[in-house]
């Protein structure tokens, strides 16, 4: 239903000063809450010059005690991994942990710090003396920083999926002292606010067994059974072991991303509003 003059007259205020002042305070709340979470990716120390605190994570798994370990997190890169393995057959305890010139960057803490930080680009871009023109300039905006956020929060909720070779393959598999046995593979990866591990204990398939090879495909975290090739070799996985540990920041980091996706949307929402009280769209 089309507005009357008056009517339109005091929406077309209302939505001006939505455009000049309640837009600008929103972006305001918005930068410093991705600031705060970009800080949650990188925390220096007090008086360090900006170093990045090292960080121990014990692991931890429900039920069974047979991996026991620490990791140390110094912001996207895990720099020691101290592993206890008991092996299921004979009880027989394997010990191995990082180079001491060896970190393993974690690509997931990377990419999501770079969307972030790529949001809060956007929004810098368009500071308090910008003059927004019009409703479908600043859902242009939301939905271009709401895609930057998405993709920060993705990265964090959603592992990449390997298969064994590309496991086997990693550079991961170099980091180690003593050097990992050849039928042990190992994989850390990031799952919402914990920092997991997996530890896949391997047999050779005998090229005279009957079993019926059947490569496995890509997936976040492989079974036992599954098989793949690897070196004119093949193998099965005969045990698999997961640990994990909480990440409090990587929690913080996920919130705060929660909450801007919504501010970003209340805005969106409230531009929308207008375009019902028009018989035109006024943006």
């Amino acid at each position: 239903m089309a507005a009357s003059a008056a009517e339109r007259a005091v929406l077309e205020e209302e939505f001006k000063w939505l455009l000049q002042e309640e837009v600008h305070a929103v972006l305001k709340q918005l930068q410093d809450i991705l600031k705060e979470a970009s800080h949650r990716f990188a925390l220096p120390t007090s008086g360090s010059g900006g170093a990045v605190k090292q960080e121990n994570f014990v692991l931890s798994t429900s039920g069974t005690d047979q991996v026991k370990g620490v990791l140390t997190l110094q912001g996207d890169a895990l720099c020691q991994a101290d592993v206890n393995l008991k092996m299921p057959r004979n009880n027989q305890l394997l010990h191995f942990a990082f180079r001491e010139d060896k970190q393993w960057k974690l690509q997931q803490i990377q990419d999501a710090r770079n969307h972030v930080n790529q949001a809060i680009y956007l929004l810098m871009n368009r500071d308090i003396n910008y003059q927004f023109k019009t409703g479908s300039e600043v859902l242009k905006l939301m939905d271009a920083v709401m895609l930057q956020l998405s993709r920060a929060r993705n990265r964090l909720t959603t592992p990449a999926t390997l298969t064994l070779p590309e496991i086997a393959s990693s550079g991961l598999t170099k980091m180690f002292t003593p050097a990992l046995p050849p039928d042990i593979l190992v994989n850390f990866y990031i799952n919402l606010n914990k920092l997991c591990l997996t530890i896949y204990q391997l047999h050779v398939l005998q090229p005279s067994t009957t079993k019926n090879f059947k490569p496995a495909g890509g997936s976040i975290l492989h079974n036992p059974g599954a098989m793949f090739e690897f070196g004119n070799q093949r193998y099965e996985v005969s045990h698999v072991h997961k640990v994990e540990c909480v990440v409090p920041w990587l929690n913080d980091a996920l919130v705060f991303f929660t909450v801007s996706l919504q501010l970003c949307q209340q805005l969106k929402d409230k531009i929308s509003v207008f375009s019902s009280y028009w018989n035109y769209r006024p943006y």
